[in-house]
């Protein structure tokens, strides 16, 4: 099993310096993966600061040399295709083939509704798809004409010969690897998890157990093509650097299905509380222990 550090891309004092240098950090301790959230606000009242998780990691994409580098999540329906395939594909040249995606629909009425944004859930998740959708066939470099019920790569009438080519590729192939996030217990993203790369679960009422690691695992490969080769299971938790039994637990994940560790780095488990100052060094000693 791999092992990787998941951070927010918000907090009092953060910044785009802070969060490469934590990369950094991360790679050295060990860890084999650097994940972002990607909201465009903070959950308490402000000022709080917020940096773009694209723009973080490419800087932590020269800070470092061996480790994974991508989102969980990025809730694409908010997001244009063609500028996601470009941040994405940036990213993985340079970190030189190191770029994940992480996707889900989304959650928060002050990142949707109040914006302006898609505030259906099921309409998000068929934005989610037909984004897919197009996402890779943009990856590929071919000529991309598409004509969805969202999305447009299509041309008009002055222009009947045009098409959507996106140049460069990625590094990876056949792609930049997508892993789709839910929660669980669910049944739509675990579906759509098994058409893709990997599977990013949670639960809202309470920890993450190795029980629900095997029921996802089990439920992902219901409805996975016997062919379509391994998924990653990145299953998510919190633990004590100084704890070895941590090394058990995370184990008996990995019995379970998981193929990735994803140690959720955020202030609030360190008892943080809106107005006060960001638990640094405590997250810093998280991070700097290793997996």
């Amino acid at each position: 099993m791999q092992h990787a550090v998941c951070v927010p891309n918000f907090g009092p004092g953060i910044t785009v310096d802070l969060l490469a240098g934590w990369a950094r950090l991360a790679e050295e301790a060990g860890w084999d993966g650097f994940f972002l959230w990607d909201h465009l606000f903070a959950f308490d009242p402000g000022p709080v600061e917020v940096v773009d998780p694209w723009m973080t990691l490419a800087v932590a994409a020269g800070r470092t040399h061996r480790i994974r580098l991508g989102t969980l999540v990025t809730p694409l329906p908010r997001r244009r295709p063609v500028e996601v395939a470009r941040q994405t594909v940036t990213l993985d040249h340079l970190s030189g083939g190191r770029a994940v995606l992480g996707v889900g629909i989304g959650a928060f009425p002050f990142e949707w509704g109040h914006l302006g944004e898609e505030p259906d859930l099921r309409a998000r998740g068929r934005m989610l798809d037909e984004h897919l959708e197009l996402l890779v066939r943009l990856w590929s470099g071919e000529p991309v004409v598409h004509r969805g019920e969202f999305y447009r790569a299509a041309p008009g009438a002055d222009d009947p010969a045009w098409a959507a080519e996106c140049h460069p590729r990625p590094v990876q192939a056949p792609r930049i690897p997508v892993w789709v996030g839910g929660t669980w217990p669910g049944g739509p993203p675990f579906r759509r998890a098994a058409r893709w790369d990997g599977v990013v679960p949670m639960r809202a009422d309470g920890p993450w157990q190795v029980e629900d690691t095997a029921a996802v695992t089990a439920a992902v490969a219901a409805h996975r093509d016997p062919g379509a080769g391994p998924l990653d299971v990145v299953v998510p938790g919190e633990t004590d650097g100084a704890d070895p039994s941590r090394h058990d637990l995370m184990a008996a994940h990995a019995d379970a299905g998981a193929t990735w560790w994803q140690e959720a780095v955020h202030p609030w488990r360190f008892g943080w509380q809106g107005g006060r100052p960001l638990p640094q060094r405590q997250m810093e000693e998280r991070i700097a222990a290793g997996p």
